[in-house]
């Protein structure tokens, strides 16, 4: 359990995909970039089905998950699902890597003969990474074998207005320039988000109040408490950690009133009731709806749950595939809320892990948990849909909060 503790969190590391035709060589490039045998490699198209995920450290980026993906034209049996995951894999990716495999077509153009290529399949997974806003690498790998490729590169500039790099993932020719390329594509200012924002500095004192209650894990804290745990010692507060049982007694010792409360949503009630005046309170999953999406989209989506019908239907999204517990503020607590609120007919969905759906025409709501396994580009993506479609979201805390009257209370970063 320390190593999950000292290690950066997946969702924390920089997501980079390589995109790319099957058998175009992506394994290979990764193993090449990386220097290290993360994906097998065969001259068998399609040897990489599901996406492959590696968590590791990469020389001057830092830490990365690396992500190797199925072929983007993948046409066997289960090609279809293959490259859903691909798009899945898409969604999480915050520098994009596409390697053109250029399969070229001649044209004999009034008896000159011109080579042209196929890139219909890489353009369309150019652009989608264009509209998503996420930095884009354009890579021609094989130069060791390849004699067209000042033609295809040529092209590619041609289609795209941007250069691409040609590499041998066999010789390493390229790579340098592929790693110095994408320290410059990283967004500006990636990592400098802060979970407790602007909220609290240096020496001010902070009180935890944690339940330790059957969701908790035993001998552990949960990650979201553990990285605001940490990030307020980086910023040198004064940190006190509690359950809400011991809240009034630890105010009482204390000989001046916190600045910040930070505290589980689901004990959101009590704790308004018995903090000093003075404090400010918020909570974790408050906290991670700024840090992983869209806060002031979440506070909208919650004013939408006054709208609700007993006919209506919510969907509950989970990050996490966690076997359903008695008390699970999830798939337990909030239903009870608004079934309290609004009649046990309302109809309530969960789903968890990354079955997000497409279709979210159906729902009048979606109520997304504070995401802290995934990474925010994910998180936005899933926004970006609910927005598209016209569908009401907010999250775990926000919902809490309002239901409990008390949104217009509680601190936001």
């Amino acid at each position: 359990m320390a190593a999950t503790l000292n290690e950066t969190p997946s969702s924390n590391r920089l997501h980079i995909g390589i995109f790319g035709k099957t058998n175009s060589g992506k394994s290979a490039f990764i193993n090449a970039f990386t220097k290290q045998e993360v994906s097998i490699v065969a001259d068998v198209a399609g040897t990489t089905t599901d996406p492959v995920y590696k968590a590791m450290e990469v020389h001057p980026l830092g830490p990365c998950i690396i992500i190797d993906t199925a072929g983007f034209d993948d046409k066997t049996e289960l090609g279809e699902r293959r490259v859903e995951k691909t798009r899945l894999a898409a969604e999480k990716t915050e520098l994009a890597v596409i390697l053109f495999a250029g399969e070229s077509v001649n044209h004999d153009l009034q008896g000159t003969s011109e080579i042209v290529f196929d890139l219909t399949e890489e353009l369309r997974w150019y652009h989608f990474f264009k509209e998503k806003k996420t930095p884009v690498l354009l890579v021609v790998n094989k130069a060791d074998i390849r004699e067209d490729s000042e033609a295809l590169l040529a092209q590619i500039k041609k289609e795209t207005g941007e250069e691409a790099l040609l590499v041998s993932a066999k010789t390493g020719e390229g790579m340098d320039a592929v790693r110095e390329a994408l320290i410059r594509k990283i967004p500006e200012n990636y990592g400098n988000q802060m979970i407790t924002a602007e909220l609290v500095g240096e020496e001010d004192l902070v009180l935890l109040v944690m339940p330790q209650d059957i969701q908790a894990p035993k001998g552990r804290l949960i990650l979201p408490q553990v990285q605001t745990l940490r990030e307020l010692l980086d910023k040198k507060c004064l940190v006190m950690s509690v359950t809400t049982d011991k809240l009034t007694k630890a105010l009482a010792t204390l000989v001046h009133p916190p600045k910040l409360i930070i505290t589980d949503s689901q004990v959101f009630g009590y704790v308004y009731e018995h903090k000093p005046a003075e404090s400010m309170l918020t909570s974790f999953s408050v906290l991670f709806a700024a840090y992983k999406g869209d806060l002031p989209y979440y506070v909208e989506g919650a004013k939408q749950i006054d709208a609700l019908k007993p006919d209506s239907r919510v969907l509950i999204a989970e990050c996490c595939t966690h076997a359903p517990l008695a008390e699970d503020i999830g798939r337990e607590k909030i239903p009870k809320m608004l079934r309290k609120r609004f009649g046990e007919t309302l109809s309530v969905d969960i789903v968890s892990g990354t079955d997000f759906p497409q279709d979210l025409s159906g729902y009048d709501l979606i109520i997304q948990c504070g995401a802290c396994m995934f990474n925010r580009k994910y998180v936005m993506s899933r926004i970006d849909r609910a927005r598209e479609q016209q569908t009401p979201m907010t999250n775990y805390g926000v919902t809490i909060a309002h239901l409990t009257g008390i949104l217009d209370k509680i601190t936001m970063p």
